[in-house]
């Protein structure tokens, strides 16, 4: 097991830096977004490329931060009777939408992604706009990364969860483990 702890600890370390550090994006995704507006309403000038990298920035923060969002435990989720739940109860309700919901999908998005990706990649695919983005091709990987993050994740969790439901301890998070 500590093998498997040591794993789900490298994964939430991982996603936890990338979180960290593609959530900065957002400053200059803001800023370009407030330049966009002022070129446009007040000096009447317009850039393609300038909107499309807010759309590639865009991307890139959820795309690259969901581990980071399933480690802190905040996607969306029904959570009538999960919330007043025991952490037993709440350990194997994860375990169990991991192994047959999370991993599943993440497998089934990157199989039918991989193709799509690859195509792209194989002609470079940029922007249909002529003074656009030349890397659609990058955007389209964002696909993969999320599947890779959100699996892995996944596993964490999964392993987090068996050791609940074992009775095993689990580290309580180190002060630097705070959100954002």
């Amino acid at each position: 097991m500590r093998l498997l702890a040591a794993l789900a600890r490298s994964i939430d370390a991982f996603n936890r830096a990338m979180g960290r550090t593609v959530s900065w994006i957002v400053v200059p995704m803001v800023l370009i977004q407030v330049a966009i507006v002022l070129m446009r309403y007040v000096f009447g000038i317009g850039s393609i490329m300038l909107q499309e990298s807010v759309i590639y920035m865009h991307a890139v923060l959820f795309m690259a931060t969901v581990g980071y969002t399933l480690l802190h435990d905040e996607h969306v989720r029904i959570d009538i009777f999960y919330r007043e739940t025991s952490p037993r109860r709440k350990a194997l309700v994860d375990l169990v939408g991991t192994l047959i919901f999370l991993i599943p999908v993440c497998a089934l998005i990157w199989w039918v992604s991989l193709p799509y990706v690859r195509a792209s990649w194989r002609v470079l695919e940029g922007s249909k706009e002529t003074s656009g983005i030349p890397g659609v091709f990058l955007l389209k990987s964002l696909l993969l990364l999320f599947t890779v993050l959100l699996a892995a994740q996944g596993v964490s969790m999964a392993i987090r969860s068996v050791a609940t439901l074992a009775g095993l301890p689990w580290p309580a998070p180190r002060p630097t483990d705070d959100r954002l």
